[in-house]
């Protein structure tokens, strides 16, 4: 018998559709502004086994865009944040969390030592964004990668496409860049928004956290990336 929280789930997708959400494995490596969404409402749909990944905690410039972010949570984990939340959401779900920055060298380890049937990068700088595609596609795991929701305002540009066809945005450009450098042009599921960033809106950083600049940011648009990737995993999983 379904739980009665997945019901309208169910009566759009079927049972069998419900049955291979639950016994799906996903992992979601960052749980920033784009991948708490993406945690969210995969959780919500009724995927059974997830991890989630990051090692950051809440800071008060969090609280305009990331779902964990609250004045009264400043200072907490993001995935102990997360991990309460989506667990209230669903109790059976069989959840992994890992409240670590994950080095570019224990990207491969995590995807071996997990079985998962997709990945959602929701990582927001270079050199660990890297490393996480070229692992999954090394061990040949679905990846869908999140690039740049920053510098942006128009929700109707965002899209899906593969890496080869993204446009107007500078983090694809680096991680295309790179990639190409270890022979891989294309294959990689993005999200991404061709609308031109802004470039009144970016800030220099001390580097830290392999990150050397950002862009700012509005509410909705990290969201909508988080909520692109999750309907890629989510439509792949249930299909025939």
């Amino acid at each position: 018998m379904v739980e009665m929280w997945l019901e309208r789930t169910e009566l759009l997708i079927k049972k069998a559709g419900l049955k291979k959400l639950q016994n799906s494995n996903v992992l979601i490596v960052g749980m920033g502004g784009v991948g708490s969404f993406a945690a969210e409402f995969i959780a919500r749909a009724g995927v059974g086994n997830l991890s989630i990944v990051d090692g950051d905690s809440v800071d008060i410039t969090n609280i305009n865009r990331q779902l964990p972010a609250l004045h009264s949570s400043i200072d907490q984990n993001k995935v102990e944040l997360m991990g309460t939340r989506i667990q209230d959401i669903n109790p059976q779900l069989n959840l992994r969390q890992i409240r670590e920055f994950v080095t570019p060298e224990k990207m491969e380890n995590i995807i071996q030592t997990g079985n998962y049937d997709y990945i959602v990068d929701c990582i927001d700088s270079v050199s660990p964004k890297l490393a996480l595609i070229k692992a999954a596609k090394k061990n040949k795991v679905k990846i869908i990668s999140c690039m740049g929701a920053g510098g942006k305002l128009d929700p109707s540009k965002v899209i899906i496409r593969d890496i080869s066809k993204t446009r107007n945005c500078y983090l694809a450009k680096q991680i295309r860049k790179r990639l190409k450098k270890e022979g891989i042009q294309k294959g990689i599921r993005c999200v991404f928004s061709t609308e031109l960033q802004r470039e009144g809106s970016l800030k220099m950083t001390d580097g830290s956290n392999f990150k050397k600049s950002f862009y700012g940011t509005i509410s909705y648009m990290p969201a909508i990336f988080g909520l692109y990737a999750a309907s890629e995993v989510i439509r792949y999983l249930i299909k025939d």
